[in-house]
């Protein structure tokens, strides 16, 4: 018990340090915050997610006790809460088919049926998408007052880099004012994804990891995203909060098609000879310009109306033997 709650109080501390190294001002702290997640997935993949729950809290009372209630709030909200049932999400499992009891022995283990990749990403995805808003409500409670406090700090930002800006960089401050959201939930949703995956990754070097590492080429969305999808698409047409609540929704699960997009680039290129050259050249496209994401969006959304993992898979089973 003491070792248990040492390891908490150690990750919240980890995790909180992390977060408020944002104050200082310094490059490597933006790196630091966004990593903040990272010790508190851990101690909930590799040690349970009550193990998270106590050294989150600890580490937002303490950073409410030092810095105020705003940054304990965001926090907790942004960094221990998605730690913490992201954690328990992952170690989430049930019993796939009945025990058999064997002639001469003891009943044989249940095979366990774990939780989705999928299902995770949709749950990353509507993390993303919370912590986004709650960000933007600190700025203001209706859409004018959001889009004008962008607005002025984006025209700070740009006047403290060249004091010679003009007027002119009015439309691009407008373009940038509009996409901001939206941008602010893609790199959320990847943040988290990456903690996420490092959190696994270490737990299970560390061999914690109660359950199996999945494939990840089997990943995808739930059906009826498509169909949430498709709504949030069309309140972005509305206006005011409602349209950017609706725009941070459909960024988020458009990455989230992004990434099912990229297990079925995995599964389609299964046969090619050059698939390692294929796929470092397609990511590396992708980190570079960035923008080609969007193929990925529509490759992951087609798979989920047309199911060509699917039609692959079943194409590259051997043929049935014949019946006499």
């Amino acid at each position: 018990m003491m070792a248990f709650g040492l390891i908490a109080l150690i990750a919240g501390a980890a995790s909180a340090l992390m977060f408020a190294s944002i104050v200082s001002g310094a490059l490597i702290s933006l790196v630091l915050f966004y990593l903040a997640p990272l010790p508190l997935m851990v101690a909930a993949i590799g040690w349970g997610p009550l193990c998270a729950s106590v050294g989150g809290i600890a580490a937002a009372i303490g950073l409410g006790a030092l810095f105020g209630l705003p940054y304990c709030i965001a926090f907790a909200v942004t960094v221990a809460l998605p730690a913490w049932w992201l954690g328990h999400l992952v170690l989430l499992s049930r019993q796939a088919g009945p025990v058999t009891q064997l002639a001469a022995g003891p009943a044989s283990q249940p095979e366990l049926e774990w939780y989705p990749v999928g299902r995770l990403l949709l749950w990353i995805a509507g993390f993303a998408a919370l912590t986004t808003i709650a960000a933007l409500l600190t700025l203001g409670t209706d859409a004018e007052t959001i889009t004008g406090t962008l607005r002025r700090g984006l025209l700070r930002l740009l006047r403290a880099t060249d004091s010679q800006t003009s007027g002119e960089v009015g439309p691009f401050v407008d373009a940038l004012v509009r996409i901001a959201p939206a941008a602010a939930t893609v790199v959320a949703m990847m943040t988290l994804t990456l903690n996420l995956w490092l959190g696994a990754r270490i737990t299970a070097t560390s061999g914690r990891l109660a359950r199996p590492w999945p494939d990840m080429k089997t990943a995808e969305l739930p059906p009826m995203t498509l169909v949430g999808l498709c709504v949030a698409l069309a309140f972005c047409f509305t206006g005011g909060l409602l349209a950017i609540a609706a725009q941070i929704a459909a960024a988020a699960l458009m990455m989230g098609y992004a990434f099912t997009g990229f297990a079925v680039l995995h599964t389609l290129t299964l046969a090619l000879k050059s698939r390692t050259f294929w796929l470092s050249s397609t990511y590396a496209v992708v980190v570079v310009f960035g923008w080609p994401v969007i193929a990925m969006v529509i490759l992951g959304m087609a798979d989920a109306v047309f199911g060509f993992r699917e039609r692959f898979l079943r194409s590259r089973q051997p043929p049935p033997l014949p019946t006499i």
